[in-house]
């Protein structure tokens, strides 16, 4: 079984590089293919409360036979619940749901502007990690600007920010500001949402002189240019086989034309029209 890199947190916490998301994952197969991660490997998993699995992914957890202090977890704030009081009564609902005393992560999931509570609501997320019920704290599909306001605001600085990530989309100048700031990057939909990206020629004809998938191979990229990643898949072979990426070691030039890939090519919303539950 291939080990797990892992990154420093700038908040003195680590963090697996390679985990498993749950977006998408119906809330009636949530425990077994979260089982199947775990026992392939995976320490890290992704959810959040609009993902409907926190429940599933908690017994999953709980049944696994694995140290707590093993798995990170991850969830998210939910939209309609920014501002001071609401975001302190989602953390304690995401914990019920999950069946645990705290999670290693907690992201606000969307800054949603228009609702001019993100600030608000980056303070409770203080209050949430000094409690201990999160151990760090971060952000989801912030944008520069947003993410400068809340840091000159507070003067903390999100340990993370997960975006919209891929070959075709690469966020060259978001994932500059990160690193100027000690924010580590997260990329969704790494994968490109298993489109017309794994069916580029240019990965596939790299992915065969390694003798890996496209899908390897692009998890490869993401790890080699230090983003955290967490491909989804409900299939168990694949499950598997996105792991086995970590033996995967692309070299430099083959990064390179990975990087060069970028159309600027969002597939999921823009992060400043995204409002609503």
């Amino acid at each position: 079984m291939p080990h797990t890199p892992t990154l420093d947190l700038h908040d003195g916490h680590t963090i697996p590089q390679l985990g498993y998301g749950v977006w998408q994952v119906g809330p009636d197969i949530a425990e077994d293919v979260v089982g199947q991660a775990l026992a392939a490997g995976y320490r890290h998993i992704d959810t959040a409360k609009i993902y409907g699995n926190e429940e599933g992914v908690g017994r999953a957890i709980a049944n696994s036979g694995i140290p707590r202090d093993e798995i990170f977890v991850t969830t998210k704030l939910w939209n309609e619940d920014h501002g001071h009081d609401c975001a302190l009564q989602a953390i304690d609902a995401s914990l019920q749901r999950l069946g645990l005393e705290y999670v290693d992560l907690y992201l606000i999931h969307w800054p949603t502007p228009k609702r001019g509570k993100y600030l608000e609501t980056w303070k409770a997320f203080q209050e949430i990690r000094d409690s201990g019920k999160a151990r760090s704290i971060g952000v989801s599909n912030f944008p520069r600007e947003e993410l400068q306001e809340i840091i000159d605001a507070t003067g903390v600085v999100p340990v993370v920010n997960q975006v919209e990530l891929h070959p075709y989309f690469n966020q060259a100048v978001l994932r500059d500001f990160h690193a100027s700031h000690g924010i580590l990057t997260e990329a969704w939909s790494p994968l490109g949402q298993g489109g017309d990206l794994l069916q580029d020629t240019v990965l596939n004809r790299i992915a065969d002189r390694y003798e890996a998938t496209p899908a390897q191979i692009v998890i490869a990229w993401h790890l080699a240019i230090g983003n955290v990643v967490f491909p989804k898949t409900v299939t168990p072979e694949r499950i598997r086989e996105n792991f086995a990426a970590l033996d995967v070691r692309l070299d430099a030039q083959d990064v390179d034309v990975i990087t060069g890939l970028d159309r600027g090519q969002r597939l999921g919303p823009d992060p400043a029209t995204v409002e609503t539950p």
